[in-house]
């Protein structure tokens, strides 16, 4: 069997430190090693304190090889472990003659001969080399002395590798320090920038899982039954509703199954019913850290299984969202694989805790303060509305005094003229009956004709006021008869005609062939057909026609008899209209035309029709004719008295 020499063996390997890269070096210099040596395997493993372990290895047989790794790696483990202090190289031709702690696993793998060389770099052990042979074989001095010439380049290979890994380590370091740093940066800006909740969620949690290489993230807010719970023991689970606010999970990994890409958003369970919040919850305010597969199936229950999708993501890491003593909710992150979280990594997701706690709690005191302004808008909106309607009805009030008290003063004023004008017309005839001797009999018939008028109607109008104040106190009484109103109304309509002789007014009645059969007050009827008539001839041009007519109205079920009574003359403008049965109330105009009256005769008409059960309305507009106005006053009397109106 021919070897190389040492020298080309050495000069080898550092033609292969100089042009191989760190990642691969170890399982170049293993093969040229194996080769060399014609052995079965050859191990290279990494033994550096505080460093990862790396292995480079090459086999023979790649099948048998690759299939029995993880034994080969615990055979290098014992057999590191039989090296003495100071030893260049362990060295066994037959392991089955070995010491008792080789006999145990030299079974299960076909190797029988092994040769160990310790790596020794700056006085400390960095790593072995391990030749392995599946027969059993007597190494030669040549090739100890061979595989000790390769230490010093193995060790160079070594140091060199361990170095490249620190330096990626520290720029992993740099790199993931930096990323965290530009998490927190960007969600506290987002915190004071005002953003919605759900988008800080968002944030936060897109952020951490990316960062932290999860395959998905999760936060859970806890709504509780009792809000004082927070004073209350943590030994005790409490009342309280969880709800998944926000998730994301990574689309591009290939571990999660159909039923972890069902969305949890809004999903809501019981904290009762989950032992990992339960735990959470107890625990907080630390995380509640599950490494491994096997601690997850001795501790979590079967209701976290489907929740939480434990089957694909066994690796699980909750942080309780908490503040001033109260766990707002809970921060979870799940990963496939197992996962040994790094102190950096814990204290990150910590610090990401606190910024969503505190925006939770700036969003409750948001929207408490914005409930209390909207409270306190509402209540002072309230408060203006009432002060509003108050004003209003003041208002109201004041100018109801004010017309209350204009209708005084045009009382007054009425009544003055009323009463002093008889009076004073009385006063001149006594007067001049005084002077009797030298009065004509005519002369004093006609004094006394004067005094007997005008204290008529003094009394007419004392009997209308108190007949008004009769009416409006319903202390009037009702002497109901069934009468034929046709007779009464031509006796009316005759009257009026002679009165109106001198102003050359003429009546024309419209009625019904038939009766005017009607169940009423006869003296009220002919008291209201008398003051229209009166108002009717006081407003008519001279030489027209006054129209009085009556019907039966359609509706057959509340029978009714309709009383219109037109003239044509002065109008009465749309704003009177709103007042013309008010007392006192006359028409504009009235008193600059010099027509006499007092005021009371429609508000006693309407008065007096309200008493009968009736209803009285009143029109007036140009004539399309003349430039007469037409007025029409409409008055509906039921047929029947019907005594529940009354």
């Amino acid at each position: 069997m021919q070897h190389t020499s040492p020298a080309h063996l050495g000069q080898q390997i550092n033609k292969i430190i100089e042009n191989s890269s760190p990642e691969t070096l170890l399982h170049q210099i293993a093969q040229a090693l194996g080769t060399d040596f014609w052995v079965d395997c050859c191990l290279i493993m990494i033994m550096v304190p505080d460093s990862s372990t790396q292995v480079g290895y090459w086999y023979s047989d790649k099948n048998f090889a690759f299939s029995q790794k993880e034994l080969l790696l615990a055979t290098n483990a014992q057999l590191v472990s039989l090296i003495q202090p100071d030893c260049e190289a362990l060295i066994i031709d037959n392991i089955e003659r070995a010491e008792n702690p080789l006999v145990e696993w030299h079974l299960s793998l076909p190797i029988r001969a092994v040769m160990v060389i310790p790596i020794y770099f700056q006085g400390k052990m960095t790593g072995v080399i391990n030749l392995l042979r599946s027969q059993i074989y007597q190494w030669s001095e040549l090739e100890k002395e061979r595989a000790l010439a390769v230490v010093s380049p193995v060790a160079i290979a070594i140091s060199q590798v361990v170095q490249t890994s620190l330096i990626t380590s520290l720029q992993q370091q740099v790199h993931a320090s930096s990323q965290y740093q530009s998490l927190l940066k960007q969600l506290t800006l987002s915190s004071r920038s005002s953003l919605e909740l759900n988008q800080i969620f968002t944030e936060a949690i897109a952020g951490t899982a990316q960062v932290l290489q999860v395959e998905r993230g999760l936060i859970v807010t806890l709504k509780y039954v009792e809000p004082l719970f927070k004073t209350r023991s943590r030994k005790k689970i409490p009342k309280a509703k969880a709800t998944v606010v926000c998730e994301w999970h990574d689309h591009k990994s290939n571990v999660l199954d159909a039923d972890a890409n069902v969305s949890l958003l809004n999903q809501s369970f019981w904290v009762s019913e989950s032992w990992l919040c339960q735990q959470a919850f107890i625990n907080s305010p630390k995380p509640l850290v599950i490494d491994a597969e096997h601690k997850l199936e001795a501790i979590a229950s079967a209701e976290d299984a489907p929740l939480f999708n434990l089957n694909c993501l066994p690796a699980v890491l909750i942080l309780p969202l908490e503040s001033g003593g109260t766990v707002l909710g809970f921060l979870v992150l799940q990963h496939s694989d197992e996962r040994l979280w790094q102190s950096e990594e814990l204290a990150l997701v910590e610090l990401v805790s606190a910024q969503l706690s505190n925006a939770i709690i700036q969003s409750q005191t948001l929207k408490q303060v914005q409930g209390l302004v909207e409270e306190r808008t509402a209540q002072l909106q309230g408060s203006l509305e009432v002060q509003a309607r108050l004003y209003e009805k003041t208002r109201q009030q004041i100018d109801q005094l004010r017309k209350l008290n204009q209708l005084k003063d045009e009382f007054v004023s009425t009544m003055n003229h009323e009463l002093r004008t008889p009076l004073t017309s009385m006063s001149l005839a006594i007067r001049m009956l005084r002077q009797s001797e030298a009065l004509s009999p005519e002369r004093q018939a006609k004094y006394l004709d004067i005094l007997e008028q005008q204290c008529n109607q003094e009394i007419n109008l004392v009997k209308d006021l108190l007949k008004l104040q009769e009416l409006e106190s319903h202390q009037a009484l009702l002497n109901l008869e069934t009468i034929d109103l046709k007779p009464k109304i031509h006796n009316l309509a005759d009257s009026f005609t002679e009165k109106w002789a001198d102003k050359g007014l003429n009546i024309t009645l419209d009625l019904p062939k038939v009766s005017l059969l009607v169940q009423t007050d006869i003296d009220s009827f002919e008291r209201i057909l008398q003051e229209l008539l009166t108002n009717a001839g006081k407003y008519s041009n001279p030489n027209t026609t006054i129209v009085l007519q009556a019907t039966y109205s359609n509706n057959q079920q509340d029978k009714q008899i309709i009383f219109t009574l037109t003239n044509f003359g002065t109008g009465i403008s749309p704003e009177d209209t709103i007042y013309i049965f008010d007392k006192f109330r006359r028409g504009q105009g009235v008193t600059q035309q010099a027509i006499q009256g007092t005021g009371l005769g429609l508000a006693l008409v309407k008065c007096l029709v309200q008493h009968l059960n009736g209803n009285i309305v009143v029109s007036s507009k140009p004539n399309s004719q003349s430039s007469d106005w037409e007025t029409c006053f409409t008055i509906t009397l039921p047929q029947f008295f019907d005594h529940t109106n009354s």
